[in-house]
């Protein structure tokens, strides 16, 4: 589970967390990375530093699109599931969805110049399964 944690009292990784957990994902099986400041930085350091190759990206509908685009031109096989799961308010919807135009621009820029994001250790997660 990737996301921003820049702030003290903002965290997504760990708000993802809390939210399996609750689903009865057992914690052992929860890996989270805390510095998925953008959507590039999430899928180059998926690849760069957890070695994952193949993904099941879950996110927003509005979303998605940006994240399998950005997974698969860093290396990363990815697909998706969408992940709505309460009915956004119009105007609410309208920002999301008139935020992604400029942020698609933005992913198109990133493969391209390849700006390095935030890196660290590399970290081997469920060894048996990585591919």
């Amino acid at each position: 589970m990737s996301g921003d944690n820049r702030f003290v009292n903002y965290n997504e990784p760990e708000a993802m967390r809390q939210y399996a957990l609750a689903l009865g994902v057992p914690n052992a099986d929860i890996v989270l990375d805390y510095a998925g400041r953008r959507t590039y930085d999430t899928c180059y350091r998926a690849k760069a530093i957890f070695g994952v190759t193949k993904a099941i990206l879950i996110t927003q509908k509005f979303h998605l699109p940006r994240a399998i685009f950005l997974c698969n031109m860093l290396g990363v096989d990815g697909t998706g599931v969408v992940a709505d799961n309460f009915n956004y308010l119009k105007r609410s919807l309208l920002y999301w969805n008139l935020r992604e135009l400029p942020a698609t621009v933005t992913a198109f820029a990133d493969v391209v110049t390849r700006p390095l994001p935030v890196l660290g250790k590399p970290e081997t997660i469920f060894p048996e399964n990585v591919q």
